[in-house]
């Protein structure tokens, strides 16, 4: 293989290449020399950031030595380890080029597929392709709870036509990357956080998913219920992040109400009693009553949470900030 050309000074970058890793010393050079080799096939401009999740192995020196080879790499080195949406954000942050693919660093993703995540990129008019990888090389314990957890993210997110969130080889015009935060475990979720901020052309390439060559996974299983309580998070946030007081508001004020009403029903049954006779209990001998005090107490907290909310959201900075496409 030829000698990697430096960039030359102005040049527009095509593609950013952005790999998250986390202790994958022996793929990184198979998979620089495999993006490399696509990217010169194709002439592409690009550049390529590995962004190291503070590995405890070799793999930081390995990058070192990649950049020294080819001027292109570029490479980001996190302290400890923080987990894989930091890593993306850090690397999203550092891009130029136009067209950004991000790919695993265990070589279970494919570097063939980037010519024509760029073609559906610049030629197909959208904002994000995210990769299926319809046929996976996972045991059962690990295929079923990602078909599940997959038709959830479709039912709550509202994008139909995606059907693996979560593969890490993905294609995204520049425009996306940067204005999206990455943050806690949200790489699961980045196109509903790209749908939350306005890019709505999202499509799906189904990719190749190759055996895992060295090392093992570093996820668990821990990941989905992470993973569903980070769906929740968005979804809230996105509906009811600039308005906390419409569910707050509504749910505490219909709970009041109701415990409201159940302590003049209790109290009426026994005024009712005493009216005509009948043998009657004291009011706090009824467990009604205290259910009734106790919704109508939460209903005034969660009241006063969506007032306090308000309050937050009317002195945040960003209250006023809105994602302007075009302008006349």
């Amino acid at each position: 293989m030829n000698t990697p050309k430096a960039p030359r000074e102005g040049e527009e970058i095509q593609i950013s290449v952005v790999v998250p890793l986390y202790n994958e010393e022996e793929s990184l050079p198979e998979l620089e020399a495999w993006i490399r080799r696509v990217m010169e096939e194709n002439d592409f401009t690009y550049e390529i950031i590995f962004v190291n999740d503070g590995s405890t192995d070799r793999s930081w020196e390995v990058v070192e030595r990649l950049a020294r080879e080819n001027p292109r790499v570029h490479g980001v080195s996190f302290r400890r380890n923080y987990g894989k949406s930091p890593a993306l954000n850090t690397g999203f942050a550092r891009t130029r080029g136009k067209v950004v693919i991000t790919m695993d660093a265990d070589l279970q993703d494919s570097p063939d597929e980037i010519p024509e995540l760029y073609r559906m990129i610049t030629e197909g008019g959208l904002d994000l392709v995210s990769g299926y990888k319809q046929k996976r090389y996972d045991p059962l314990s690990k295929t079923i709870p990602t078909k599940l957890f997959n038709a959830t993210a479709r039912k709550v997110s509202g994008i139909k036509n995606l059907h693996d969130f979560n593969c890490g080889l993905k294609a995204y015009r520049s425009a996306v990357v940067k204005h999206i935060e990455v943050y806690g475990d949200m790489h699961r979720y980045i196109p509903y956080l790209a749908k939350l901020a306005g890019f709505n052309r999202i499509g799906e390439k189904v990719v190749q998913h190759r055996a895992r060559k060295y090392g093992k996974t570093k996820f668990g299983l821990d990941r989905f219920v992470h993973g569903y309580l980070d769906l929740a998070t968005l979804w809230f946030t996105g509906k009811f992040g600039g308005r906390p007081m419409h569910f707050f508001g509504l749910w505490g004020s219909l709970m009041f109400f109701l415990g409201f009403v159940a302590c003049i029903v209790v109290g009426s049954v026994k005024l009712y009693n005493m009216a005509h006779g009948n043998h009657y209990t004291l009011v706090t001998d009824s467990p009604y009553f205290f259910i009734a005090l106790t919704t109508m107490i939460l209903g005034c907290q969660m009241f006063l949470a969506g007032f306090i909310g308000e309050l937050v959201v009317r002195n945040a900075t960003g209250r006023n900030h809105y994602e302007i496409e075009t302008e006349f």
